[in-house]
């Protein structure tokens, strides 16, 4: 078995399982999702993904050989972009600017997430970090495929959709899975076990974020 579909089995299976059944995921779709709830979920990936790519960078830093490093840093400004380009179409859509995401700020769900991806991966070992930042690239693509079978009556999910479901975004995925399959070879038991651990967090944290959005989660004091 490979190192990645032994993490996805341990720590991953049953939570996608949950997010692809989730009212947000299945409001895409039927476009019954309130565009408050979407609002809610572009503004704080806008935040999330400020903060990942840093987190990718920080693996890039510890990345054991070029052709990861160089991939990782692609990454970590490909994120940027997507924040930037992505988001700016859809936040006009939606009504909303660059300063309304700046004015509400990340929610409690987002600051957690983002603050245990910086941790790990400025702490924890390379295999670690890749492990922590895995689920992230993973549930998206899943998560677009399941969406892409469907897609959405309404065009600004549908845009959502299209982006997230495309073949670029699938050989990304594929590129990361590569490296993690490799590295499977290499860790022992106790960080082994670490990976699990780290992957399976991320993974909670994916359904949570989805979860947050749908109920616009907020502060409560």
């Amino acid at each position: 078995m490979t190192f990645s579909k032994e993490l996805w089995e341990s720590g991953a299976a049953e939570v996608y399982a949950g997010i692809v059944r989730h009212p947000f995921i299945t409001g895409l779709t039927d476009g019954t999702l309130p565009h408050s709830a979407f609002r809610y979920f572009i503004i704080q990936d806008s935040h999330y993904l400020r903060s990942y790519s840093r987190a990718l960078a920080l693996v890039a830093a510890r990345a054991v050989d070029e052709d990861a490093v160089s991939m990782f840093a692609r990454h970590a400004a490909d994120a940027i972009a997507v924040e930037q380009e992505l988001h700016s179409s859809l936040l006009g859509s939606l009504g909303l600017t660059s300063a309304d995401v700046d004015s509400v700020g990340s929610g409690p769900t987002t600051t957690a997430y983002m603050s245990y991806l910086t941790a790990v991966c400025a702490t924890g070992t390379y295999a670690e970090a890749v492990a922590t930042v895995l689920p992230c690239y993973w549930i998206y693509r899943e998560v677009g495929r399941e969406l892409l079978k469907h897609s959405s009556p309404d065009p600004v999910y549908a845009e959502w959709i299209a982006a997230y479901g495309s073949e670029e975004f699938d050989a990304v995925v594929e590129s990361v899975l590569a490296v993690t399959d490799r590295l499977g070879a290499e860790v022992g038991p106790g960080e082994r076990d670490r990976c699990h651990r780290h992957f399976a967090t991320t993974t909670r944290y994916e359904w949570m974020f989805w979860d947050a959005a749908y109920r616009e989660l907020d502060w409560p004091v």
